[in-house]
């Protein structure tokens, strides 16, 4: 854990908060350690997406209609 953490009120759903404390002890690792983790993650996971939009921000706008129409003529729907 990083040398100065910050203590944050959570509140859990019971069954939520029961099966992390399961893992937890199964894994060896404290509670705090599981949801900075999974925190990290979820960050990690919108600077991925925010970085595909990012190389996608030029691309020309299409309808949705237009995009019925493409899926159509390819055979997807």
């Amino acid at each position: 854990m990083a040398t100065q953490a910050k203590r944050a009120t959570v509140y859990l759903e019971p069954d939520l908060h029961k099966a992390l404390r399961l893992k937890a002890v199964e894994t060896s690792t404290s509670v705090s350690e599981l949801v900075n983790k999974a925190v990290r993650e979820a960050i990690a996971e919108d600077a991925e997406d925010l970085a595909a939009f990012e190389t996608r921000v030029r691309e020309p706008l299409i309808s949705y209609d237009e995009m019925v129409k493409r899926l159509r003529k390819d055979g997807r729907i």
